[in-house]
């Protein structure tokens, strides 16, 4: 099969008229009391239906730029993308190993979700997406699906409380850094021939739709025993807390996104954690039930336990061909034309361990997150340049693209008598936060990294000082008790030492540094030229004891 089949495909499901959607509501100069009312009360379906159509021209947009860009460089070649997971220790479960078979042969779209519970990602959900960047190198389509639905639910698996509800303000702000962030990561190089990243969010299909058609159309194949015996159900109604019904739905929600998908676009694989595997099932048996033809769909209608066991096994299901045109309104399955017999698969990858169990990507001060807002580009590289010996040679594989064979000659010189400490640690440093933040991120974090170095020849600037903003305790003083003001005189005023002899007797020692800079004057003073951009100041006692001063406004 072509390579481009499955954009094709996905061409057509979208080639379908959406101007009159799309058209502006026309308003009378003059409306009466009752009108205004009715015309306010259907305002926000309005706005819904306009946002669903909109997402629609989205979508279509980004299946002619990946068709684009496919076509301006030869197409990446098909590859075994199991066997490539595998070897990468990218792979946990899968539901058939026939995927490793499609996927040599012809081009899938697989996707993998992200709910909006923060404005970043973290270095947790990075294996998501590198998977999906996997997948992508292997010439398939990555979509990345923006739980702007789900994300207003909340996914009860592996938490033991129920997640906070936050405003719809909050998940929209959430929703929009997600985005930018997953198109940046999955953009191909220009000329790759690899394709663009599809990126959706559920709330485009489940807003429009009322509860009587989720209920109808979606939840009359759910089957309640099978909901109950998932895991992180089971878990949390045992619990003291307990479970609520939004929460209980959740698994519902994200095993209808694949279908809408499968039927809208021709997405064929799910990926995620390991702790989304229950969900995953969920979804294939969805699939299974909704679209698995007449017969079948009436059989499973009728069915009080069906399941699918955990231990994997291949999902055959039948898929329709046309989509649904309707906003919101999955498209029945009563009807037998246009089924095709088509396989979907589903796909876990292990958590991210630490040799002694506990989960890689939290800091003292919290979560790795990727936005370089949150995070800077050097706090991001210092984190991942502590990796353990123990660890490093398997992050290698998991979170860098780095050749196999690139890897092991690395492991291998670890084992050298000329190696030189933490190389490794700096190699997988660089390549994550390449990856992450880009060329520019990279250069910066290794820019602070060198210039905090003591005694380094780099000079320090405003933006290395603000980078370790969030690795170094700060104080703020007045300008006045700065410029002019006794060395020791600061110190003790920021808690660096207790006392101005103190200070003296380090400053004897050799242990103070300002701005990166040994002092050697016992009675040194602070000049105007010491502040860094007018308002920063370093000061180091010993190699880790670091105080960051600012200007007080």
């Amino acid at each position: 099969m072509a390579c481009t089949s499955g954009l094709a495909s996905w061409s057509r499901l979208l080639a379908r008229p959406v101007s009159r959607a799309l058209r502006p509501l026309a308003l009378h100069s003059r409306l009466t009391p009752g009108a205004a009312r009715q015309l306010a009360a259907e305002a926000p379906a309005q706005r819904q239906h306009w946002r669903t159509a909109a997402a629609a021209v989205d979508a279509e947009q980004q299946v002619a730029a990946s068709q684009q860009q496919q076509q301006g460089g030869a197409a990446a070649p098909l590859r075994d993308v199991v066997e490539v997971l595998r070897s990468r220790g990218l792979l946990q479960d899968v539901t058939s190993l026939e995927l490793g078979s499609a996927s040599n042969h012809e081009q899938l779209l697989a996707y993998c979700g992200f709910d909006p519970t923060a404005e970043s990602l973290h270095l947790g959900n990075l294996l998501g997406i590198i998977v999906l960047a996997w997948f992508q190198r292997c010439g398939h389509v990555p979509v990345a699906l923006l739980g702007g639905a789900t994300g207003r639910v909340g996914d009860p698996s592996g938490k033991s409380a129920e997640r906070p509800v936050l405003s719809e303000e909050v998940i929209e702000r959430n929703v929009a850094g997600i985005e930018r962030t997953l198109r940046t990561l999955l953009r191909p190089p220009p000329g790759s021939g690899l394709a663009e990243p599809l990126v959706l969010n559920n709330l485009d299909w489940y807003g429009p739709m009322g509860l009587l058609t989720f209920l109808r159309e979606i939840g009359k194949y759910a089957r309640v025993g099978t909901m109950l015996a998932k895991e992180s159900v089971r878990k949390r109604m045992e619990s003291e807390s307990g479970i609520s019904y939004t929460e209980f739905t959740y698994q519902l929600l994200q095993g209808y996104d694949f279908v809408h998908m499968r039927r809208q676009f021709g997405v064929r694989v799910q990926v995620g954690g390991s702790d989304q595997w229950g969900n995953i099932l969920a979804g294939t048996d969805l699939m299974r039930r909704m679209m698995g033809g007449p017969e079948e769909a009436e059989e499973a209608a009728g069915s009080t336990n069906g399941s699918i066991s955990s231990s994997g096994g291949s999902i055959s299901i039948s898929a329709v061909a046309a989509a649904d045109d309707s906003a919101g309104a999955p498209p029945s399955s009563s009807s037998s034309e246009g089924f095709v017999s088509e396989q979907c698969f589903g796909l876990t990858f292990p958590l991210l361990l630490k040799a002694d169990g506990s989960k890689f990507g939290k800091s003292e001060s919290g979560a790795l997150w990727l936005n370089a807002d949150m995070l800077s580009p050097y706090q991001f590289y210092q984190n991942l340049f502590k990796t353990t010996d123990e660890d490093v040679v398997k992050f290698l594989r998991m979170l860098t693209f780095l050749s196999l064979e690139e890897v092991a000659a690395i492991a291998a010189s670890m084992q050298s008598p000329g190696y030189v400490a933490n190389t490794a640690q700096r190699r997988l440093a660089e390549e994550v936060t390449r990856f992450v933040h880009g060329e520019e991120g990279l250069a910066q974090a290794i820019k602070t990294t060198e210039a905090l170095a003591p005694g380094a020849a780099t000079k320090l600037d405003a933006d290395s000082l603000e980078d370790i903003a969030g690795d170094a305790p700060s104080a703020s003083l007045p300008r006045e008790q700065l410029v002019g003001a006794l060395l020791a005189d600061v110190m003790v005023a920021v808690g660096m030492q207790p006392s101005k002899g103190a200070v003296r007797r380090m400053i004897k020692g050799g242990g103070v540094r300002v701005n990166n800079e040994k002092v050697d004057d016992e009675l040194a003073v602070l000049a105007e030229e010491d502040l860094i951009d007018g308002r920063l100041l370093l000061i180091a006692t010993g190699k880790k004891n670091k105080m960051l001063v600012r200007v007080a406004a």
